[in-house]
Order: C-alpha cells, then structure tokens, then sequence
C-alpha cells in the first residue's frame, strides 16, 4: 500500500507542478525562490494528508495550503539581498518580449497589493475558482472574498492606469 500512495503522490505532483508553481509564484509576488520553497512546504504538507485528501481534492487543498502559507510568509520581514538583473533584449523577438513584458508588469503591480487582496486576484481570476471556493481557501466569509477580490481588481486598475504613458 505505501508503494501505491507514493506512485499516486508522484503522479499527482508530476503532472501538476507547473500549474501549482505558478499559482505559488503569483501569491509571492513574483519571487521564483521564494515561490519555490512555499510549493514545497505544501507538497511536504500534502504528503501527510495524503491517505486523506487523495481521493477528494489534493489540489484545493494544495491551493488552501499556498494561499495561507503566503499570506504568513508576507509578514514576516526578510532584510537580505533581492537579485535584480536586465538582460539585453535578442534581436527579433518583439512581440514576445511585448507579452513577456506586459505579464511581467502585471505580476508586478499583482506584487504590490496586500498579501490577502492578492491571493483573492489570484484564485479568482488566474485560477477561475467560483467565489465561494476562493472565500473557502481565504477561510473567510463569502462578502470577505468578494470585497478583497473587488478591492485588488480596483487597485490593479488604478495602477495600470497610472503606469499608461501619454502618447505625444
């Protein structure tokens, strides 16, 4: 029995981790290494709830997981270094640059909101999640959820909206 739990875990893990990755660098703000290691804690976590959540929603619960683990991680105050590099743009590649730069940008201002507003974006909106199971993984009210979500949508609108330059 534990050979299969571990093949199903490593199936479960294998073909989601891109998705869940993702999901997890958007709650971080952006940070990859970050988002890295919160993925991890929850799959560490899944691994002992699996006999339980296996035959159910391993991947909500991964999602419960990510969202709570971020907004815990996002009080604490970390004073180390953030690497930043800009590499040169290669030649030819300009539409892709453009929607590379436009996600980028977004993920950005995505970053600024509060941790709580972010992870109601993100459910919402880049995981298509129902309302109600975005207030279930916020373990808050229903009214909660769709104010945090109104809230970050308003917010990001007004920072696109500053961040539009003038055409001249």
């Amino acid at each position: 029995m534990g050979r299969s739990r571990a093949e199903d875990f490593d199936r479960f893990v294998a073909a989601r981790w891109s998705a869940l990755l993702h999901l997890s660098r958007l709650l971080t703000g952006g940070d990859r290494h970050r988002a890295e290691d919160l993925l991890q804690e929850a799959l560490v976590k899944l691994w002992f709830a699996w006999p339980k959540v296996a035959a159910q929603a391993p991947e909500a619960y991964v999602r419960k997981i990510l969202a709570r683990a971020a907004a815990r991680s996002a009080r604490r105050r970390w004073w180390g270094e953030h690497p930043v590099a800009e590499l040169p743009d290669p030649p030819g590649a300009g539409d892709e640059i453009a929607a590379v730069d436009e996600r980028t940008r977004l993920e950005a201002m995505l970053a600024s909101l509060p941790p709580r507003q972010r992870a109601a974006v993100v459910l919402r909106y880049y995981q298509d999640l129902p309302e109600q199971q975005v207030a279930e993984v916020l373990d808050c009210p229903l009214g909660t959820a769709r104010s945090l979500t109104a809230r970050g949508v308003a917010r990001l609108r007004r920072l696109m909206s500053d961040a539009v330059e003038p055409v001249e």
